[in-house]
């Protein structure tokens, strides 16, 4: 699968054509991600979602402005990460199309790994240390230079008002297996005020939008900080949810599909970490109102997805990648667990974010 593609592409990036091989990696749950080896060198392509992302040059655009300005803070030593870098064609362009297929190439950070579930405390504080880092060095570029590639992205008026179309069509029958979790969505309306309450204040930042866990590479040898990648979703935006996302997909002990209910709880401990890691960067810079934001960050933004997980598996399974029918029911269920248990620690988590 995808050889033919590989042939393609490594001519268009001036690689032998010979002796390719091409293999998936990763666990994006949008994109295709492929490791294309030639005798040359290892170069990472992705065939971009257009269902998610219609606008791949608008996204290859905003990725390659983040690029740049990393570039040019690694240069000042005010960056100390690498930094992923797109690869232009022969014909120095970042979007290949093959076959009404959108296709682009990033250079392949080797001697590194990533973690779908973090395993302790201290690689929960290097993980958000680095993505604090990567926001305090995009402190000072101007976000509304980026195209919004998914307009209204955390956007829990718009996730919650899908849902109620979705439940209403019920296109393929499945409202009966899953009446009870969009039941618990309704009832959560008061997210809606909170945010209201708190946009108008905040900054606008140049955001990551995915801070997931498996969005940082650790280095092999060190298992310190090697890179933040995929800035597909990069955008103008809040802290609170990449803050909030990091809560989301640090702290609980299973993955974001296991249904192994009773364990998913928030781990003070890596809460913690996260406190510690990503607000050190941001030391001088962060707003007292967007210290104060990070809470509702964490609450929304694991509701949110269970919203999403919910929504696509209402609608059919459109928008992420399953593995089994009724995979995005039980990534919503997982999420709404988690949610629960942060609501029911408010206390304690609190404390550990305000001390």
């Amino acid at each position: 699968m995808y050889q033919k593609q590989a042939t393609i592409l490594s001519k268009h990036f001036g690689l032998s054509q010979d002796d390719v091989s091409i293999k998936p990696i990763g666990n994006g749950h949008i994109n295709t991600t492929l490791l294309l080896k030639s005798p040359e060198k290892n170069i990472v392509v992705q065939k971009l979602n257009t269902h998610v992302f219609p606008d791949p040059i608008a996204l290859v655009n905003n990725a390659r402005q983040i690029e740049i300005h990393l570039s040019d803070k690694k240069g000042q030593h005010a960056y100390q990460l690498e930094i992923i870098k797109h690869i232009p064609t022969t014909e120095e362009n970042y979007v290949v199309e093959i076959e009404g297929e959108s296709w682009r190439a990033l250079e392949f950070i080797g001697r590194s790994y990533s973690e779908d579930v973090v395993a302790n405390q201290e690689q929960a504080e290097i993980a958000a240390n680095a993505f604090g880092q990567f926001a305090a060095a995009l402190e000072d570029f101007d976000a509304s230079n980026l195209h919004s590639v998914i307009p209204d992205f955390h956007n829990l008026t718009m996730r919650l008002d899908a849902l109620k179309r979705v439940v209403k069509a019920d296109p393929v029958g499945r409202l009966e297996a899953c009446q009870q979790e969009v039941d618990f969505c309704l009832a959560q309306s008061q997210l809606l005020s909170e945010l209201a309450e708190l946009v108008d204040i905040l900054p606008v930042r140049a955001c990551h939008n995915d801070t997931k866990i498996n969005n940082m590479l650790f280095c092999n040898q060190t298992q310190q900080a090697k890179a933040v990648i995929d800035l597909d979703t990069c955008m103008p935006g809040y802290w609170m949810f990449d803050f909030g996302d990091m809560v989301r997909t640090f702290c609980s002990p299973e993955a974001e599909d296991s249904t192994n209910l009773e364990r998913v709880k928030v781990r003070e401990d890596i809460f913690q970490a996260i406190v510690d890691g990503y607000v050190a960067p941001l030391d001088g810079i962060i707003t007292e109102q967007e210290k104060q934001s990070f809470w509702l960050g964490a609450k929304v933004m694991t509701f949110m997805i269970g919203v999403r997980f919910l929504t696509d598996y209402i609608d059919g399974d459109n928008y992420f990648s399953i593995k089994y029918d009724g995979h995005n029911l039980d990534r919503a269920r997982n999420q709404f667990a988690l949610y629960r248990d942060l609501v029911e620690k408010t206390e304690t988590l609190q404390a550990i974010l305000f001390k």
